[in-house]
């Protein structure tokens, strides 16, 4: 059974009770152009997936088949326990180094790229992530766990990464401790210099604790959410692209065959000294940060929601 396609529904009118919630309280966490580029986002994701995902699968199935040293029964509720504590802690460090390096962070910035912080922005997902992702859920064949059981735990994660997507909910007490929280994870997507890559468990923070990424969220740091380097546009294929052209852009110009190599794989944010010197990248004050905005007449912010409406 494909769980995310079957949540799909749910998730739909879990945003717009979320919207209403929102309306009703006068928090103002929604923007048009923001969640539709958000959702955007991941119907192309979703699209673009239909044809990459499966390289993924083939070299899981590869593995488990030639590799595995174990033989693991998808009959045992064990196996389906390990394999699910295993998924989050592969999980956690395909996250993690998808912060922390330069091409890995090129697929993964589309999520982080929304100024806002609602359901609509955990449906924000990457279209280029099957490039590399899947190496990191490889241990998992090789420890025998089977296919069905690999893609059955996969969905049961990102499904509910998605509720944790919300300013609507509070610190949870002891379960902050255990679980991801929406409070947590609103850290993960922070743009303040304490929160920056912190909190990459998809289930569990217990990960980030054990290995020195944990931060609370603090009351006397309120979040600023997005990008260091902001997208500036609506556009969910310039979205997917902004990082690739980023790197590519600094690689052209570096006068080094080894800087226009190393760029690449270098810790998110390096640039060849160079090209920063010739080309500096102005970042964002966070004390005077003002989110992207198209300003809209009400009939066409309706035009163009009818219109992804109709689209999806």
């Amino acid at each position: 059974m494909n769980y995310i396609l079957f949540a799909v529904p749910f998730f739909f009118l879990l945003i717009a009770l979320e919207l209403l919630a929102d309306r009703w309280r006068g928090t103002s966490t929604y923007r048009l152009g923001d969640a539709l580029n958000s959702l955007s986002a991941g119907v192309l994701s979703t699209t673009s997936g239909l044809l990459t995902k499966g390289i993924g699968l083939v070299t899981y199935v590869f593995a488990w088949q030639h590799l595995a040293l174990f033989e693991l029964s998808a009959q045992s509720a064990w196996v389906w326990v390990f394999a699910f504590v295993f998924y989050d802690f592969c999980y956690y460090w395909n996250h993690r180094l998808g912060h922390e390096r330069s091409i890995l962070w090129a697929a993964h910035a589309v999520h982080h790229q929304s100024e806002e912080y609602n359901l609509s922005t955990a449906l924000r997902q990457t279209s280029t992530g099957f490039l590399f992702g899947w190496i990191f859920y490889l241990p998992m064949a090789v420890a025998g766990v089977p296919p069905l059981v690999f893609l059955t735990v996969a969905a049961l994660n990102l499904l509910y990464q998605f509720w944790v997507h919300t300013r609507h909910i509070p610190k949870l007490g002891w379960f902050e401790w255990v679980f991801i929280s929406p409070s947590n994870h609103r850290v993960h997507h922070a743009q303040n210099p304490v929160y920056m890559d912190r909190n990459y468990g998809g289930v569990f923070i217990l990960w980030d604790r054990l290995f020195g990424t944990f931060q609370e969220e603090l009351d006397e740091e309120p979040v600023v959410f997005g990008v260091t380097v902001p997208l500036a546009s609506w556009n969910p294929l310039w979205a997917n692209l902004q990082v690739y052209a980023a790197l590519w852009n600094d690689a052209r110009r570096a006068g080094s065959w080894w800087d226009k190599l190393r760029i690449w794989f270098m810790r998110t944010g390096w640039r060849p000294a160079d090209v920063a010197a010739r080309y500096p990248l102005q970042k964002p004050d966070l004390a005077t940060f003002r989110k992207f905005e198209v300003p809209l007449s009400r009939g066409r912010q309706w035009y163009a929601a009818l219109q992804f409406a109709g689209y999806v």
